[in-house]
């Protein structure tokens, strides 16, 4: 994809315009774009980690169970009835953590933003990796993209492979993004780790990618991972 291609994109979809706000700072306290629930591998049940996020005040949230959306129904409604209460929550985009290959690299690709209607995401919500040619990081993509979500790399300095050699593929490929701000130092309380973060952020903005956040939150807090 083209760097114009992706910029028209990237204009027109509700999403990214969240993204663009996204700033060190911003998690947890305000988006938290990367997290699970017992779903997946999770500690927390939906409704608790809806109350964790209530709670913190964020603005913008989404759960990405890997290869499972099953939280985000359950999620909704409870954000739903609280809003006819006239109670504030957060905004609840879907989201889903998804296996895929890169560069020969196993990596993981958040699916964010996408619709209502993602039937093309379907073999990739079923509880477990696909296997075989749906498994390639262009396969991955398509459907993302055909489901009108972004694919954003997570956090792009987990892998064995050196993350600006990972960004420069999925940026070739046409992936809208990566998770720039993440604790790779994994403690109690989240929080950027500096200097790795920093350079993933600068390469992300220089190719015109977006920037994503998230406390990939496995335990039993919100706050931390």
């Amino acid at each position: 994809m083209s760097p114009e291609r992706r910029a028209l994109r990237h204009a027109s979809h509700p999403f990214a315009a969240v993204l663009r706000q996204v700033e060190p700072g911003s998690c947890p306290s305000r988006f938290n774009f990367h997290c699970h629930t017992h779903c997946s591998d999770g500690s927390l049940a939906p409704l608790e980690l809806a109350r964790q996020a209530l709670e913190l005040g964020l603005e913008h949230l989404a759960v990405t169970d890997h290869h499972s959306l099953r939280a985000h129904r359950p999620i909704a409604e409870h954000f739903e009835q609280l809003a006819d209460q006239g109670v504030p929550t957060p905004t609840l985009w879907r989201g889903v953590e998804i296996s895929c290959l890169l560069e020969g690299c196993l990596v993981h690709v958040l699916a964010l933003g996408f619709g209502p209607q993602h039937d093309s995401l379907e073999p990739y919500l079923q509880g477990s990796s696909v296997v075989g040619p749906a498994l390639r990081a262009e396969a991955v993509l398509e459907a993302i993209h055909a489901a009108d979500g972004l694919a954003v790399l997570a956090h792009p300095a987990r892998y064995r492979l050196p993350f600006a050699r990972l960004i420069e593929a999925a940026a070739a490929l046409g992936f809208d993004g990566a998770e720039a701000w993440y604790d790779y130092d994994l403690q109690e309380r989240w929080q950027p780790t500096a200097l790795v973060c920093e350079a993933i952020a600068g390469d992300l903005q220089a190719r015109g990618l977006l920037l994503s956040c998230g406390t990939d939150s496995h335990g039993l807090s919100l706050r931390g991972r």
